[in-house]
C-alpha cells in the first residue's frame, strides 16, 4: 500500500516499484480486509511544531471532574459538557491560549477545542499498556487485534501528540497528510481479489456486500478432537481470575499444557502477578516482551507449561505438543560440532520431543483458557484455534464475569438480576448453552455496528477515493509524457477564460469592464504589463477582441521564453513544475476534506444527509482544486527563472591538473595546453570567463 502511494509521488516512471493491480492472495484475509479495514495508510510530511501548546492543554485535563464531560463508550466517544466548557474557557483565558473577549466555539479558536477534545481522549479513552506502552520515551501502539506492537504507526491529527504528552514523553512534531488511501480501497484496486483465513465465516455477508468475495468453507484434513467447553460466567472480576488460577493448577498436576489468552497487557501481568503469588512457573508473552515470543511459543506445548499471552499468540500461531524439535536443534546443537555429534544430538532431541509430545497428549493435548470474550467472535475462534490442530486432542474454556467490557458496555443489568434472583454464591459460576446463545448475541450485535461503521465510512471514502483515482491516473499521464507543452497551453487558455470572465461579464456594457482588474490580474499571473487599457479604449471593440488579443499575447510570450531557456531545457521544467503543483494541491486537498468529513456530521441537524453533502461539497472543492492548478501551474512557468548549473569538467580534465599540481610545474602564461593538460592561466573551459586557475583549477 505505501509503495503506491510513493510510486505516486515520484517524479519519473523508472523510479515506480509497482505493476499494474492484476491480482491479490491475501493471507489472513479477514485481519486484513475486516479488522484493518478502517484503518489507513498515510504517508505524512512534517509541520508547524505545536509541542508548547500540547503540554499546556494535557495540564488542564486532570483538573476536569466527571460532571465536566461525557463518555459513550459503545462509539468510544468524549465531549465536553457545559460545565465543563465553562470550567476550560476560564483556564484558557487565565493562560492567556485564548483571547479574553472570544468563547472556546469561536471560529478563530477552532484549534484549541480540536486539542482539548484530543487531550480528553488521551486521558480517558486510551488506557497505557492496552491501547499503546511506552517504550524508549516513545509512545508505541499496541493492535487490539494481534497484541502486538505497531512501530512506525501513529495516530493522525494531533492525537499520538495528545498522548505523548500525557505520558511525559518526547513528543514528535505533527504530520501533515501527504498521500492517504484506506486497506479497502487500496485491494478494491486488483481486478481479481482471494484470500484464505481460518475464521472467514462470520463475516460472509461483509465479504461480499464490500468486496464481492464468496467464502467458501473447505473441510479440515482431519477431525477436529477439541473439545469447548461452556462458558462460565461468575459475578465479579476476582471470582473468575480465581477459578482461572484453579484450573491452570489442576492442569499442571496431570502436566498438561496451558495457554491463557488475555485482551490487554495490563491484565497479563495481574494474572502473572497471582501465579507468582501461587508460585506457578509460567511464561508471558506480550507486546512488551515480543522479542522472546519464538522462544516462548517454541515451549508451550510442554508438558505443564503454563503461558499467559495477549492476541500476539492467537493469528497463525502453531504451539507443538512437546516443544517445537527446530527450535530446540537450533539453539542446543554448536554448528561447530563434528558430524557424528551432531547426528546423535539430534537422534537425542528428536527422541525427547517425541516422548514430551506423547505425554501432553496422554494428559488431553493443549488447554486454552480465554479470561475474556472479545467484540468480535473471529479473534475468540483464533485463540481457540491454538488447541486440537492436526487432530490433536485438547479442550478451551472460555471464563467471563460481569464486570468484563464486553459484559459492562453491551451486556445487559438483568443478567446481574437473573443471576443474584438464580441464587448464585460467592465463587460459583452458570454454565448453560442459553448463556452462551446470549453472549454470541451480543457479540454478532456488536459485529453488526463495527459492519455498519465500516459501510459508512467506505462510502465517505469512496468520495475522496473516486477523486484519488482521477488524480493519480492524471499524474501518471503527465509523468509518462515526454513534452506537456499542449497540456500547459490548454491550462494558460483556461486561465485566460476565467480571467477575462471574471473582469468582463458576458452581455455586459463597456463601462461595466473592470479594465484596471484585469490588467493587474494579468500582469500577475503573466509578469507582463499589456497594454489592455489601450485595447478597451478603441472605438466598438468587443470583449472577445480583447480575449483574443490577450491569447495571442500570451502565446507569443510562452515561445519566447522556450526559445530563450531552450526547448529541451522548458519541456523539463513543465513537466517538474506540473507534478509538484499537483502534489501540493492535492496535499491540501486530502487536509479541507478532513476537515469537511468532520464536520459535516453536524448537518443532519438541519435535515440534510450528511453524506450527500460531503459529495456535494467535496466535489466543488476538487473543482476549485483544479481551478487553483490551473492558475498555479500558468502562472509559475511564465514567471520562473530557470538558472543553469556551471558545466563539469571532464573527469581525466581535473586529474590532469591534480597530477600537473603535484609535479610542482607551471605552464608560462599563454602557452598551449598540452595533452589533456589546461593551462593555469588560460581561459576556464567551464564557461566562466574567469581564468582557470582562479576557476576550477584552485582545488589543485
Amino acid at each position: 500500500g505505501f509503495d503506491y502511494l510513493r510510486d505516486n509521488m515520484k517524479l519519473s516512471p523508472s523510479h515506480m516499484v509497482q505493476r499494474d493491480h492484476a491480482f491479490a492472495i491475501v493471507d489472513e484475509v479477514d485481519s486484513i480486509l475486516i479488522d484493518e479495514a478502517r484503518t489507513p495508510l498515510i504517508i505524512s510530511g512534517p509541520v508547524e511544531d505545536k509541542t508548547e501548546l500540547y503540554t499546556a492543554i494535557d495540564k488542564l485535563i486532570p483538573d476536569l471532574g466527571e460532571d465536566d464531560y461525557e463518555i459513550d463508550e459503545k462509539t468510544r466517544t468524549i465531549s465536553l459538557t457545559d460545565a465543563g466548557n465553562d470550567k476550560v474557557e476560564i483556564w484558557l483565558h487565565e493562560k492567556g491560549l485564548m483571547d479574553e473577549q472570544s468563547s472556546i466555539y469561536d471560529i478563530g479558536n477552532v484549534t484549541l477545542v480540536h486539542h482539548v477534545t484530543n487531550a480528553l481522549r488521551a486521558h480517558k479513552l486510551f488506557a497505557r499498556d492496552t491501547e499503546y506502552i511506552v517504550r524508549n520515551n516513545q509512545v508505541i501502539l499496541i493492535d487490539e487485534f494481534t497484541g502486538r506492537m505497531m512501530e512506525g504507526r501513529r495516530f493522525s491529527d494531533g492525537l499520538h501528540q495528545a498522548l505523548e504528552a500525557k505520558e511525559e514523553a518526547f513528543i514528535q512534531p505533527e504530520n501533515q497528510t501527504l498521500a492517504s488511501i484506506t486497506f479497502q480501497n487500496y485491494f478494491r484496486l486488483y481486478d481479481k481479489l482471494s484470500g484464505m483465513t481460518g475464521t472467514a465465516s462470520t463475516e460472509a455477508d461483509e465479504f461480499m456486500d464490500i468486496y464481492g468475495l464468496d467464502v467458501l468453507e473447505i473441510p479440515t484434513n482431519t477431525s477436529v478432537a477439541r473439545e469447548d467447553h461452556d462458558d462460565e460466567i461468575y459475578r465479579t472480576l476476582e471470582e473468575k481470575m480465581n477459578a482461572v488460577i484453579d484450573l491452570i493448577e489442576d492442569c499442571r498436576g496431570r502436566k498438561q499444557p496451558v495457554l491463557v489468552g488475555t485482551t490487554s497487557i495490563e491484565k497479563s501481568e495481574i494474572l502473572a502477578d497471582m501465579l507468582k503469588k501461587k508460585k506457578i512457573p509460567h511464561n508471558v508473552l506480550n507486546a512488551r516482551y515480543h522479542e522472546q515470543e519464538a522462544q516462548i511459543i517454541a515451549q508451550a506445548g510442554v508438558p505443564g507449561a503454563v503461558t499467559i499471552a495477549t492476541n500476539m499468540a492467537g493469528r497463525g500461531t502453531d504451539i507443538q505438543l512437546g516443544g517445537n524439535l527446530d527450535m530446540r536443534l537450533a539453539t542446543e546443537i554448536d554448528a561447530g560440532l563434528a558430524e557424528d555429534k551432531t547426528q546423535a544430538l539430534t537422534a537425542k532431541i528428536t527422541q525427547e520431543v517425541e516422548t514430551l509430545k506423547q505425554e501432553a497428549l496422554a494428559a488431553g493435548g493443549l488447554c486454552v483458557v480465554g479470561t475474556e470474550r472479545h467484540e468480535s467472535r473471529r479473534i475468540d475462534n483464533q485463540l481457540r484455534g491454538r488447541s486440537g490442530r492436526q487432530g490433536d486432542p485438547g479442550r478451551s474454556h472460555f471464563f467471563l464475569s460481569l464486570e468484563d467490557d464486553l459484559m459492562r458496555i453491551f451486556g445487559t443489568d438483568r443478567m446481574d438480576g437473573m443471576l443474584q434472583r438464580l441464587g448464585l454464591q460467592e465463587g460459583e459460576a452458570i454454565v448453560h448453552p442459553w448463556i452462551n446463545k446470549a453472549l454470541e448475541r451480543a457479540q454478532k450485535k456488536v459485529e453488526a455496528r463495527n459492519f455498519d461503521i465500516r459501510k459508512n465510512i467506505l462510502k465517505f471514502d469512496d468520495v475522496m477515493n473516486d477523486q484519488r483515482k482521477v488524480v493519480f491516473e492524471q499524474r501518471l499521464e503527465f509523468m509518462n509524457s515526454e513534452n506537456l507543452s499542449g497540456t500547459i497551453e490548454e491550462m494558460r487558455h483556461s486561465v485566460i477564460d476565467d480571467i477575462v470572465a471574471a473582469h468582463i461579464p458576458p452581455r455586459a456594457y463597456p463601462e461595466q469592464w473592470d479594465i484596471e482588474g484585469l490588467s493587474n490580474q494579468i500582469n500577475l499571473t503573466f509578469n507582463k504589463d499589456l497594454p489592455i487599457q489601450d485595447w478597451a479604449d478603441e472605438e466598438g471593440i468587443a470583449e472577445e477582441e480583447i480575449h483574443s488579443r490577450l491569447t495571442e499575447e500570451t502565446d507569443k510570450m510562452a515561445a519566447a521564453r522556450a526559445a530563450n531557456i531552450g526547448p529541451e531545457i522548458m519541456r523539463q521544467v513543465e513537466k517538474s513544475l506540473m507534478l509538484q503543483i499537483l502534489d501540493q494541491h492535492w496535499r491540501d486537498h486530502l487536509l479541507t476534506l478532513e476537515h469537511l468529513r468532520q464536520v459535516v456530521g453536524l448537518r443532519g441537524y438541519g435535515q440534510r444527509d450528511p453524506l450527500s453533502e460531503y459529495k456535494l461539497e467535496g466535489f466543488t472543492l476538487f473543482s476549485n482544486m483544479l481551478d487553483n492548478l490551473r492558475q498555479d501551474v500558468t502562472r509559475l512557468v511564465m514567471t520562473v527563472d530557470v538558472v543553469p548549473e556551471p558545466a563539469e569538467l571532464p573527469q581525466e580534465t581535473f586529474e590532469s591538473g591534480a597530477g600537473q599540481e603535484q609535479g610542482g610545474t607551471e605552464n608560462p602564461a599563454g602557452a598551449q595546453a598540452v595533452g589533456n593538460k589546461i593551462p593555469r592561466n588560460a581561459a576556464c573551459p567551464c564557461g566562466s570567463g574567469k581564468k582557470y586557475k582562479h576557476c576550477h583549477g584552485r582545488a589543485y
